[in-house]
């Protein structure tokens, strides 16, 4: 995610005030809005984490993701919704949703806004609300609660874990760390008075209910090794953990799968028992790193690992003798035991996205029922590991266990989507091609039903702007450097090593070619309306980026590209780029940190072709400007929207917004007070609807975008929190696709006022 926004007092005010004015309209306003936004698109390129069972009903799941969204199925993967982002959000510390005795309660950590804050569902997750007390002070990396009650439940923070017997008003410590490594927290038992609870500093023990607590003591694991992972179950009155060790010093708060090259060992021990920890590693294979530790609370004997191999393919061990000896369960080398969708062995990615396990769960009341993640999807269980099954596409598209993935086939998504999406573009109703960072790029030719990576020449990790000439010849910017001018990106070191170059593909998208070589981020590309053969592109580099112009895009691989002069104030960071019908050039610049914000960024007019520029950035775009949009229901081409981010650390601060101009730049106005506007649309149909994307506010819109003082309301049917830009289907009338920076695609069907 983009380093979190946070509004000052002031603007969030001012931006509430226009909320509630837009809303003031009545309904008939809002009903030009979507109602409901549908999920397309088939996942890939982010990272899902925790994902958990719900113990009184295993066919319902929760997972977490590091692109804030929390997903919800309850039909075992079939189908997932996202909680909306106004309700809570997750990040990679996400611990898994905790359920209790109440069906209705459970407890987990909200990551909105940066902080990490402990909250409670009375309603199973319409709403959460904050603790009455917190003992981290919006800092908790842990939340485990007991499901025989809806009141005892421990929590932590980086270094100090908390116990609460009264349902998070009152708290003692349990243990408390260092803050170099702090303290890891994996795994509970709650036993009437009886509660363990395993950590990185080792299991403590309490026997009266919490009142109080003690470390567990005993040998076997040596002083080199420390717990990282671990998992206890009670049946009868034998009492069993299971430990995964990593090497001592490694282990600390909110490590993730990723960690997994540490492994030492594995460890048993029965509870009471006068013996040590028992070394437990057989049948696992050399060049095999195991991670997470699971059992179900009431089976002893069966256990789990998984973490990762030198093969880079997630691995799962199961074993059905308490840890004696452990057999591999997932299969994944031609797919043995997987139903895959469109990631498995040999398919267009192979197993490249879940190379590793970052979330794992066994289900608490049902052994047979297994779950992990990785950076792109969810794979899960009912049988205890004799098949898994994805659950990310449609189970009518998916391939059977024992064969190979296919290349090139088209999938619908379930709603389970982590992926960040730049760009639409439609070659006629049925072809459409959709930009993404990771995944290079998805391609439909049913209108968006369906999607595949069926084709090739595009190899790059991301593409970012397709432009389509009056031929229908498509011309594509590509790139090695995913997210850029997000916060991870604004430095010249992390952006001057990127290759990239303009593609071009005259069959739909379904073979691409370089249009001539650049070799640098390509961020933007437009065609000249005044020239059919020459167009322009926007290059990302410290010396050698700026816009370049194509005298002849009919040469192909053989068109020249030359760099043209450089704005003034500017160090290579472009990003927008239009021609109007008239030949001028309008360009954007965004952020750029040296190590702070320079002052290089903002919006450039050239009338000669690119010779020379004019600045026409208001102040608070000279930081970190994103979109320009040039209303297309203003013949003239006077009417321009902006979008700024504000940056963090000096001068940038408190600058962003969305901006609008009705004389080329000249002078602008401020109409939406926000920390970060990405883009805006205009309807094509209707100049006085804008929608507006933002960074952590979700999608705004105005109805009144061409009065005096336009108002801008939250748009509360789309759930995700951060929208990169909007698109009206050329095809159908008043549908509305919106592309995001971490939830893929989701479409929506206007209203009528």
């Amino acid at each position: 995610m983009s380093f979190p926004a946070y509004l000052s007092t002031t603007r969030r005010l001012v931006q509430l005030v226009t909320a509630a004015l837009l809303f003031s309209c009545g309904p008939s306003a809002l009903a030009q809005s979507p109602t409901s936004w549908k999920s397309v698109g088939i996942g890939g390129g982010g990272a899902f984490f925790a994902p958990t069972f719900n113990p009184a009903n295993s066919k319902e799941m929760w997972l977490a993701c590091d692109m804030s969204g929390q997903y919800h199925s309850t039909n075992a993967g079939a189908s997932w919704n996202l909680t909306p982002f106004t309700t809570i959000q997750t990040g990679p510390f996400t611990p898994q949703v905790q359920f209790t005795s109440d069906s209705k309660t459970y407890y987990e950590i909200d990551a909105t806004g940066g902080n990490l804050t402990p909250v409670r569902t009375t309603d199973a997750g319409n709403t959460w609300h904050p603790l009455a007390t917190d003992p981290t002070g919006q800092g908790a990396f842990y939340i485990v609660s007991d499901p025989t009650t809806a009141t005892r439940l421990f929590v932590s923070s980086y270094s100090t874990l908390y116990f609460s017997r009264d349902g998070g008003q009152a708290w003692s410590t349990v243990v408390a760390g260092d803050n170099n490594s702090g303290v890891v927290v994996s795994g509970a038992l709650f036993s009437g008075k009886s509660i363990f609870i395993g950590t990185s500093l080792g299991v403590f023990a309490s026997m009266n209910g919490g009142a109080s607590f003690a470390k567990v003591t005993m040998a076997g694991i040596p002083a080199a090794e420390q717990i990282e992972s671990f998992a206890i179950a009670k049946s009868g009155s034998t009492i069993r953990f299971l430990a995964v060790t990593l090497a001592a010093g490694s282990v600390y708060g909110g490590m993730g799968g990723d960690n997994y090259s540490g492994f030492k060992s594995v460890y048993t021990h029965d509870y009471g028992s006068p013996h040590a920890w028992s070394k437990r590693v057989g049948g696992i294979a050399s060049g095999t790193y195991p991670f997470f530790a699971g059992m179900a609370s009431n089976n002893v004997n069966t256990m789990y690992l998984a973490g990762s191999c030198d093969a880079g393919v997630p691995v799962i061990y199961k074993s059905t003798n308490a840890g004696q000896s452990w057999t591999p369960t997932l299969l994944t080398a031609g797919n043995k035991n997987v139903i895959t969708g469109w990631q498995g062995s040999g398919g267009d990615h192979g197993w490249t996205y879940d190379q590793l396990v970052f979330g794992f769960t066994v289900c608490p009341s049902d052994a047979n029922r297994v779950a992990f993640t990785g950076y792109g999807f969810c794979h899960m269980t009912a049988n205890g590991g004799a098949t898994w099954q994805q659950t990310y596409v449609l189970p009518s598209s998916q391939n059977p266990a024992g064969s190979p993935t296919p290349r090139g086939k088209a999938y619908t998504g379930v709603g389970l989507e982590n992926t960040s999406c730049w760009w639409l573009a439609w070659s006629d109703a049925s072809n459409l091609w959709a930009t993404f960072s990771d995944i290079k790029g998805i391609r439909s030719t049913d209108g968006g039903t369906t999607w595949s990576f069926n084709y090739s020449g595009q190899n790059q990790n991301s593409s970012y702007q397709v432009a389509i000439g009056t031929t229908g010849t498509m011309y594509m910017a590509t790139s090695s450097i995913h997210d850029m001018y997000e916060s991870t990106h604004l430095t010249d070191a992390s952006i001057d090593s990127g290759t990239g170059d303009v593609l071009t593909s005259s069959d739909k998208g379904k073979t691409w070619s370089k249009l001539g070589s650049i070799g640098h981020v390509v961020l933007g590309v437009a065609l000249d309306p005044t020239n059919a053969k020459r167009m322009y592109a926007t290059v990302a580099h410290s010396s050698l980026g700026g816009v370049y112009v194509c005298s002849d895009i009919t040469a192909g691989t053989s068109a020249p590209w030359k760099l043209l002069s450089a704005p003034p104030r500017t160090h290579g960071h472009a990003f927008n780029i239009s021609v109007l019908n008239d030949g001028t050039l309008v360009a954007t610049y965004s952020g750029r940190m040296a190590p702070s914000f320079t002052d290089s960024s903002g919006v450039f007019v050239s009338t000669n072709g690119g010779t020379n520029w004019i600045d026409r950035s208001a102040q608070n775009m000279h930081w970190w400007t994103t979109d320009l949009t040039v209303d297309p229901t203003d013949l003239s081409q006077n009417t321009w929207y902006v979008g700024v981010y504000s940056g963090w650390g000096g001068a940038a601060n408190n600058r962003g917004g969305l901006y609008k101009s009705t004389d080329r730049g000249q002078t602008w106005t401020e109409i939406l007070i926000s920390d970060r506007v990405g883009s805006c649309t205009v309807d094509p149909k209707n100049s006085k609807t804008v929608y507006a994307t933002t960074e952590t506010d979700g999608l705004w819109v105005s109805f009144n975008a061409t009065s005096a003082s336009p108002t801008f309301g939250l748009v509360p049917t789309y759930p995700f929190c951060h929208p990169s830009r909007v698109f009206f289907n050329p095809n159908v009338p008043g549908q509305i696709w919106v592309t995001s920076f971490g939830n893929g695609i989701r479409v929506g069907q206007q209203g009528s006022p």
